[in-house]
């Protein structure tokens, strides 16, 4: 190792171009430059601080790394980078979740490794780098396609260029990736549920990081940051109730040839049964008791949620999974009232079920796509609507038919518990995210308080 003392240090230069601002560190060992460029200026400070501090204290400096020898034990690598971690992060939890949670991951990520970089020069265009990401980096190896050439110094810069996951224990590094999950891809603030989710993954990334010795401690716990404050609550105004709940259902099957037929059914089981999408796409012959007369049962026990093909098990845009926040093999009975038995009654004889006993379906025996029964949706909309509603947030997606459902239920006088059970929900979840959809609750505390007021002493 060949060493020197002779060292100068310079001002730190605050460098611009069109999509990035930096700091570099600059100074020259044995008359040679040396640089290291950081995302923030506090950063640069530090790192310049050390140097000096080093050339104070009399150490030599190192002319190959331009490092005094007391900064080159910690300026090797150590543990891997945050694309390497966030990589295997991806790759643990891939066999045992969701095509969905899987998305989510990945999603999260797409913000977060291209903010936890180096500024090495020739950084790649955004979108090429979440190309990368989403396509190939972030993958198990047996569902990568082939990297287009154009593409391979990006994946090259990216490796190159990924902080080491142990620079998130200092809280600034820790501050930019939080910083990079508030905005969206065009800079933009993101939603408030978006921020919740993306910092999950991180959150639980890091928890990973600590459990397998690579940080001993979670950074964000050292952060004092404040997320967007998300909506817990089903808002009342997207709640139709049961006149337009009929309105929009009598709709539905006069919208295209035959598809808004084959999805009255589907949507039916998300009002009166209060189903989820999922839920009612994987509704079987076999879960339904459809009596002549009366009430019926729906015994829910699959759902067939969508994502796209990269993400799930079959490799098709549907794979059949448990019910949601249940055990694997759990079910879930449901009491349907008559209304939806003969609309049941009526589909089945219509079109029959699936060679596995699904009933909805599209012509070819597919499941319907969110995007061919949202579009049947927004239709049915615009005949069933006047046109202030219309362009109002009522019924606004399919799923409120289950929130309309639900709050029905509650309105009628229907215990909690019950609803919980029938909805799939906990006692405690149910009540606060319909909260502001219970009816006549306002109107019963002020009489109660009015009452109190009166009272003489």
């Amino acid at each position: 190792m060949n060493t020197s003392y002779d060292v100068k240090f310079w001002e730190i230069q605050r460098k611009t171009d069109r999509k990035t601002l930096s700091f570099v560190v600059r100074w020259t060992v044995a008359r040679k430059a040396r640089s290291k460029s950081f995302r923030t200026k506090g950063l640069a400070e530090n790192y310049l601080s050390d140097l000096r501090q080093a050339a104070k204290a009399g150490e030599a400096f190192d002319t190959a790394t331009g490092l005094p020898l007391s900064m080159l034990a910690s300026e090797l690598p150590s543990g891997p980078t945050f694309l390497e971690f966030a990589q295997s992060y991806v790759f643990s939890r891939w066999r045992t979740s969701a095509a969905r949670t899987r998305e989510t991951d990945v999603y999260g990520l797409l913000s977060l490794i291209p903010a936890l970089v180096a500024d090495l020069p020739n950084r790649p265009k955004g979108g090429d780098i979440r190309e990368i990401l989403r396509n190939h980096a972030l993958l198990p190896k047996d569902r990568r396609g082939e990297l287009a050439r154009v593409l391979v110094p990006v994946l090259s810069w990216l490796e190159k260029a990924s902080l080491p996951l142990v620079d998130l224990q200092d809280p600034r590094v820790a501050r930019i990736a939080l910083d990079a999950i508030s905005v969206t891809f065009d800079g933009e603030d993101a939603a408030a549920n978006t921020v919740r989710r993306k910092r999950e993954v991180l959150h639980h990334l890091l928890e990973l990081a600590v459990e397998q010795k690579e940080l001993p401690v979670n950074p964000l716990h050292a952060i004092k940051w404040t997320p967007p404050k998300a909506a817990g609550t089903i808002d009342p105004r997207t709640v139709v109730n049961p006149e337009q709940a009929r309105a929009l259902l009598a709709a539905v099957p006069t919208v295209g040839r035959t598809r808004g037929e084959r999805l009255q059914g589907m949507f039916a089981c998300m009002y009166y049964a209060a189903l989820r999408p999922e839920e009612a796409a994987g509704l079987r012959r076999q879960n339904c008791d459809l009596p002549e007369e009366g009430w019926g049962l729906l015994t829910v026990e699959r759902a067939y949620p969508q994502a796209n093909k990269r993400w799930t098990n079959s490799g098709e845009t549907h794979d059949s999974r448990g019910l949601k926040h249940r055990a694997k093999d759990d079910t879930r009975e449901i009491p349907i009232p008559p209304v939806l038995v003969t609309i049941l009654r009526a589909y089945i004889d219509r079109y029959g079920v699936a060679d596995d006993g699904r009933l909805f379906r599209t012509s070819t025996g597919r499941p319907f796509s969110s995007s061919a029964y949202s579009g049947v949706w927004q239709e049915a909309r615009r005949l069933a609507f006047t046109a202030g509603q219309v362009a109002s947030p009522l019924a606004t997606r399919p799923y409120d038919l289950r929130h309309a459902a639900v709050s029905l239920w509650l309105n009628a006088g229907v215990p909690a518990t019950e609803v919980a059970v029938r909805a799939g929900h906990s006692v405690d979840v149910l009540l606060k995210v319909y909260a502001k959809c219970i009816e006549g609750q306002q109107a019963r505390a002020n009489t109660q308080i009015s009452q109190a007021l009166d009272t003489d002493p």
